[in-house]
């Protein structure tokens, strides 16, 4: 399938601001842009209470964002993880996103600034992540969340982090997970799949991006073969929270993602895995551009719906 018409339009209109490559600035620069290009929340799919509160991390006080939806607590949880390759996007750059899950879901998301790379290099946004998911779990009356309907989620390193803390909520006998959310997740230190050959340039997230990402990301080489690092060379998928996993026809990551949806299967884990054919990565941000996210958007929702009930 070609490129979605919508998506040809935001490509153009993104390389006619002439910026610079995101690989091309240093981290603190990238991290600018990213901001600046960040969507604005669109008021009918925003939420009305939104709290900026600390919670304890493994290294210092961990900064949450509490989108409320309507109706009564305690509420379903989405703890949510953001993307930007675990170098760049902070609670700000997802702000839009985050009012659109908690609106259309019926869920309090709860969105996580993990600390970023290369200042925290692997695996200190991995543990931030899994104290995060642990401190909601044990602590849910501090923000009216209910334990008992409990999802993870997030996307692109985001997606990672989420497939990876359920990885670690196994292993180490932590929260139970209801769900996890995987949308255009990376889950392996590999660029030589179908799609990163297919799309290693022109859909705004490259693999020579990528290679910046995973560059500041891990310390060495060695580390891609941890499976808290490369959640697709895990040994053991068993076990594992129910998942939904997006796609995009146009991302690098596309195969990496519906591997992991593979090997979850093959465990015995239920799984959905939905490719957006025309879509590049990032797109699910783009509601206000994209009837294609808004379907997105609905996919995700009305799994967590679904399965977290949510009124």
């Amino acid at each position: 399938m070609p490129l979605d018409p919508q998506v040809v339009k935001i490509i153009k209109d993104a390389e006619s601001l002439g910026l610079p490559a995101y690989q091309d600035l240093s981290p603190t620069e990238a991290r600018k842009q990213m901001l600046d290009q960040a969507p604005p929340v669109q008021p009918e799919l925003s939420v009305k209470k939104v709290i900026d509160r600390g919670i304890p991390g493994p290294d210092g006080e961990i900064p949450i964002r509490l989108y409320y939806p309507e109706g009564d607590a305690p509420f379903p949880v989405l703890v949510y993880f953001h993307g930007g390759g675990w170098v760049i996007g902070d609670l700000d750059t997802h702000h839009s996103f985050c009012h659109a899950l908690a609106k259309k879901s019926g869920c309090l998301v709860v969105s996580v600034d993990y600390r970023l790379a290369p200042e925290h290099r692997y695996p200190a946004a991995v543990d931030d992540a899994y104290a995060a998911t642990k401190w909601v779990a044990e602590n849910p009356e501090e923000i009216q969340a209910d334990p008992d309907r409990f999802a993870i989620g997030g996307d692109s390193a985001g997606g990672h982090l989420a497939a990876v803390v359920s990885l670690m909520a196994r292993d180490r006998n932590g929260p139970r997970i209801d769900l996890q959310v995987l949308i255009y997740p990376i889950t392996d230190c590999s660029f030589d799949t179908h799609s990163y050959k297919d799309n290693k340039e022109g859909y705004l997230l490259s693999r020579d991006l990528m290679k910046w990402f995973w560059n500041h990301f891990i310390n060495d080489e060695s580390e891609a073969d941890d499976p808290y690092a490369s959640p697709l060379r895990a040994k053991n998928f068993r076990d594992l929270p129910r998942a939904l996993i997006l796609t995009a026809g146009y991302d690098p990551l596309r195969d990496e993602g519906e591997a992991y949806g593979q090997k979850l299967q093959e465990a015995g884990v239920n799984v959905t895995c939905t490719r957006y054919p025309g879509m590049i990565h990032a797109f699910i941000r783009m509601t206000a551009q994209l009837d294609k996210a808004n379907e997105a958007l609905d996919e995700v929702s009305g799994t967590l719906r679904e399965v977290l009930q949510a009124s």
